[in-house]
């Protein structure tokens, strides 16, 4: 490494992104578009920094193994920035192989962590709180720590686990103040507020409130059958009975849900389940149908009888409560996702939602035309935001360019 390119590695580890620049704006050998990259990232110009890592990529030769794999995480992480969710995987893996067979073990754990904040992005808490436990902070560097504890809160909050979530947000916000950078300080603080933040809408007796995560927690552990719209689940504390792959039941139950104690009228559950205006005798006999495979789903947790002019929940538990989303309706999950402040691309939210991507721009369509999400670019580069909001956030740390011990 010559002595200009050492000076520019040692002044982007700093944070100086605008020094670095001043030692290696004129130069394009690999080592110089490497560090221009990770510099214009620093800097908020990620589609020139995308540009600049690529021609580094190319530049560097096939020995240069370690270089070229410290690329392909610092264009992961712009990837990730800009909700490109569907940027390979298998790229970023193949990388960090790379640096744990070369010994840059600070890298290659910054890769493993841009792969668990994708799994949370996408929804695979699973496999991220799998991955996530396999690490150990303790060596890594203050921001890397506090990228560590952020995920751990972010899956305790998924979880519905506020006790563990506000610890791991505390160690992160100690992490945070240690690693002196602002933007981390910022997201922490975020996460706070969203902590803080409505967590769910609760109907029970005709009567709505929003929850804070506790409340839901307390929910949860009642004896109250709760119906679950953030899940689409019926659950009281002992069984759950999952209606994900039924919309058309969930709605029924639902209806029935927020009517109880008293009844649905059957046009109004053929209006929340089939969008029926008007009820004909096909109508009354699909519902009967469905109302009857119902009963039978439900049957460990409550009945479903006839009234005089529809259907009751008959539950096994005291109360029947309906747990909503704080922003309901068809566009929740679309807007849940924009609410972090990022632009996100249309298929990026097809696959976070794991939905087509025509169903997903059908509804920022809707949403555009209401003034609720703005659009930027066009074709393939067009991305997706709102005004930014508390949220899953994403500050870029990128690849450490000197050699590590």
């Amino acid at each position: 490494m010559d002595s200009l390119i050492a000076a520019a590695a040692r002044a982007l580890t700093a944070g100086d992104a605008l020094g670095a620049l001043n030692l290696i704006a004129l130069r394009n050998d690999a080592p110089a578009l490497a560090l221009r990259g990770i510099a214009m990232a620093q800097l908020g110009d990620l589609s020139r920094a995308r540009t600049l890592l690529r021609s580094a990529q190319r530049a560097f030769r096939p020995t240069d193994a370690v270089a070229r794999a410290r690329c392909v995480v610092a264009e992961a992480e712009i990837a990730l920035a800009t909700r490109e969710l569907g940027w390979p995987a298998r790229s970023l893996e193949a990388a960090r192989a790379t640096l744990d067979a070369h010994g840059d073990r600070l890298n290659a754990a910054h890769a493993r962590y841009l792969s668990v904040r994708r799994m949370l992005l996408i929804g695979r808490l699973d496999d991220a709180e799998a991955a996530l436990i396999a690490l150990d902070p303790g060596p890594l560097p203050p921001a890397w720590q506090t990228s560590h504890y952020l995920a751990v809160a972010g899956i305790a909050m998924r979880r519905l686990r506020s006790n563990a979530a506000r610890s791991a947000l505390a160690r992160a916000a100690r992490a945070a103040e240690r690693a002196g950078i602002t933007g981390l300080t910022a997201e922490v603080e975020r996460a706070f507020e969203a902590l803080e933040a409505p967590a769910a809408r609760l109907i029970a007796n005709g009567v709505e409130r929003l929850l804070l995560l506790e409340d839901v927690e307390r929910v949860f552990a009642s004896n109250a059958l709760v119906v679950d719209a953030c899940r689409l689940v019926v659950r009281d504390p002992g069984t759950m009975v999952s209606l994900a792959g039924r919309p058309l039941l969930f709605a029924i139950v639902r209806a029935l849900g927020e009517a109880w104690p008293g009844g649905a009228t059957r046009r109004d559950l053929l209006a929340r389940a089939f969008g029926a205006k008007f009820v004909d005798e096909s109508h009354r006999a699909r519902l009967r149908v469905e109302i009857a495979r119902l009963r039978r789903i439900l049957r460990p947790l409550a009945g479903v009888t006839a009234t005089e002019d529809g259907f009751a929940l008959a539950p096994k538990r005291r109360r029947v409560v309906v747990l909503t989303p704080p922003v309901d309706g068809h566009s929740a999950a679309v807007l849940a996702f924009l609410a972090d402040g990022e632009s996100w691309s249309s298929s990026a939210l097809a696959l976070a939602l794991r939905t087509s991507q025509r169903t997903v721009q059908r509804e920022l369509d809707r949403l555009a035309s209401a003034g609720k999400v703005q659009s930027v670019g066009r074709g393939r580069a067009r991305r997706w935001s709102t005004p930014p909001a508390v949220g899953f956030t994403t500050t870029l740390l990128l690849p450490t360019p000197l050699p590590t011990a």
